[in-house]
């Protein structure tokens, strides 16, 4: 998929850590993390401009995202834990929401012919549901369409 489709996939999984921040009274953290989301749904497309990274190799994998999620969540926890355990919580949440990004550029990845390996390197069964090509601009915006309507009904659930 492209940048608009991951975005709408982005939010399409963020949507439920989001929720429970909202019910949980943390509209702030709620929104960060939102933009965290977004902000990486195109990380793992990375490896497009890195020599000798194949792509959807392993840029695309679970790995990958408990690594970028672990990593954000890590140097969250060093860099909030001296402003206390609030803001120590607050950027694990980042980290989370970096993981959950990540997942769903595999998803939106999922979708396509080309589809992904997101087991590598323990496995290298290959995963796809042949639904669209990556360059269909229909089915992007369609996934961005779903992360906009997702977004309203937690916004409209959690009021």
């Amino acid at each position: 998929m492209y940048r608009l489709g991951h975005q709408g996939a982005a939010l399409v999984v963020y949507a439920p850590l989001g929720l429970a921040l909202l019910l949980l009274g943390r509209p702030t953290l709620a929104v960060g993390g939102g933009a965290v989301s977004l902000s990486l749904a195109s990380l793992p497309d990375i490896d497009q401009r890195l020599p000798g990274v194949a792509h959807r190799g392993s840029t695309h994998t679970l790995g990958f995202a408990l690594t970028v999620g672990a990593t954000l969540g890590a140097l969250g926890w060093l860099l909030g834990r001296s402003a206390g355990v609030e803001a120590a919580v607050a950027f694990a949440v980042v980290g989370a929401a970096g993981t959950a990004a990540i997942v769903s550029h595999l998803l939106a990845d999922a979708l396509t012919p080309m589809g992904i390996t997101p087991f590598w390197p323990v496995s290298d069964r290959h995963y796809t549901a042949d639904l669209c090509r990556a360059d269909n601009t229909l089915a992007n915006y369609a996934l961005l369409a779903l992360g906009i309507a997702v977004t309203v009904a937690v916004l409209t659930v959690a009021r």
